[in-house]
């Protein structure tokens, strides 16, 4: 039993320890760069909310972005672009050049049309590397109270259950070592009984 709580601790902590690194290092950035985006290294995760760019990336994923030098940037990359105070994940369609100025038409591979206006590089989060598909909403749900709660819950609770298991065989433990101890009194006991009966013959 103590082996496998060590395998069960040993995989808390290979999953838990990377995640509250990786959050820490974003809540770091979330203070001291609050008018941007926090981000991991330059690696920055965002939620999908729409199914815009079905089906490859789908409502409730979780896509990932690299922050890019956006002079390499080109037609049919995925970017992720602030708008006002939401983040938008589409892909360029095309690229022109205002005044000096890039100018990126963007659109959802699920759209009809093209995306309302432009973005330029300011507003660009980064590019499109991958996507955690469904997570997106398990991490929504971690952000309510309930699943903070849930969440704060399940290890203390595995690590409960594990101590009680533990209790549970130190008990039975002590008590087979008690009954062995007893059983050996009575053994002895009755050695000297017989040592005292040979002695009177």
């Amino acid at each position: 039993m103590k082996i496998t709580k060590r395998i069960i601790t040993a995989i808390v902590l290979i999953i838990m320890v990377p995640v509250l690194f990786v959050n820490l290092v974003i809540l770091i950035n979330s203070y001291t760069k609050p008018d941007e985006v926090p981000s991991f290294f330059g690696w920055k995760p965002f939620i999908v909310l729409s199914g815009s760019m079905e089906t490859d990336i789908c409502a409730g994923d979780i896509v990932v972005v690299k922050e890019v030098d956006t002079s390499k940037l080109k037609e049919n990359d995925i970017i992720a672009f602030r708008e006002e105070n939401i983040v938008i994940t589409h892909r360029i369609v095309k690229i022109e050049n205002v005044n000096g100025v890039k100018h990126y038409i963007t659109k959802g591979d699920n759209n009809n049309s093209q995306d309302k206006g432009y973005v330029v590089d300011s507003q660009v989060e980064g590019i499109y590397k991958f996507k955690i598909a469904r997570v997106g909403n398990l991490a929504m749900f971690i952000q309510t109270p309930i699943g903070i709660i849930v969440c704060l819950s399940i290890p203390i609770i595995i690590l409960l259950f594990l101590q009680s298991i533990d209790s549970k065989n130190d008990e039975k433990y002590y008590k087979e070592k008690e009954r062995k101890e007893r059983k050996l009194e009575k053994e002895l006991e009755e050695l000297k009984q017989e040592n005292k009966r040979l002695q009177r013959k």
